[in-house]
């Protein structure tokens, strides 16, 4: 199993530095990861860091949150391809959905998704704040609006992911989209552990670790 082909190599904090952005890609570059997970203002810089490498550029929108207005996400998510991004990483509108104002959710993700196209769309359910029946109602949204991965976290709430709840988005969503678990995950077991039971990717800062770590094992 090659771990690092799973893994979008993230630095989200706002106190990142250019430093660290040049790091982050170098890493990426060394270890042949699937993509750097970074905000919008930083793509330009990995663009330019990723020229003639297979890692991807892929970037958040409305994070951490996700209550920006629609047309606010329909925007930034617009502007980050058009800067370079190759893959988005939105957050669900967390209190339209505790709200059951479902009509509301599935337009928000779905703006979004007309709107970039063929750019894969993961959409950050943040399963901390969600009951399981939230969780399901949430990825049977995602499906509806033609999401290309489900997401479980953005690695800023309470807490990342767990087995239970990508085991209950898997259940829901089959082969219907992909699964992108996030928070928390730091070491090459528990990765393992999450692609065995269905994830597609993982988001990651711990990337480097969880190589070095698998191939220290081999």
């Amino acid at each position: 199993m090659e771990l690092n082909k799973y893994i979008d190599h993230t630095l989200l904090k706002a106190t990142a530095t250019e430093r660290d952005i040049i790091d982050l890609c170098n890493e990426a570059k060394k270890h042949k990861f699937f993509s750097v997970c970074i905000n919008s203002s930083y793509i330009p810089l990995a663009k330019q860091l990723l020229k003639g490498s297979f890692v991807k550029i892929c970037t958040v929108v409305g994070f951490p949150l996700g209550a920006t207005a629609t047309e606010t996400k329909v925007f930034e998510a617009k502007q980050a391809i058009e800067a370079g991004a190759h893959e988005i990483d939105m957050v669900i509108n967390i209190g339209f959905l505790k709200s059951k104002n479902y009509v509301e959710v599935f337009k928000d993700i779905s703006d979004v998704k007309l709107a970039i196209g063929k750019t894969p769309l993961k959409v950050i359910i943040e399963i901390s704040e969600l009951s399981k029946n939230d969780i399901v109602k949430a990825c049977e949204i995602c499906l509806d609006a033609k999401a290309d991965f489900v997401k479980t976290s953005t690695g800023f709430s309470k807490s990342g992911a767990t087995l239970t709840a990508v085991k209950i988005m898997k259940k829901t969503v089959k082969n219907r989209a992909k699964i992108k678990a996030s928070g928390g995950i730091g070491d090459s077991e528990t990765a393992k552990k999450y692609i065995e039971v269905g994830v597609d990717r993982i988001g990651t800062s711990k990337g480097v670790a969880i190589v070095s770590e698998q191939m220290s094992e081999a």
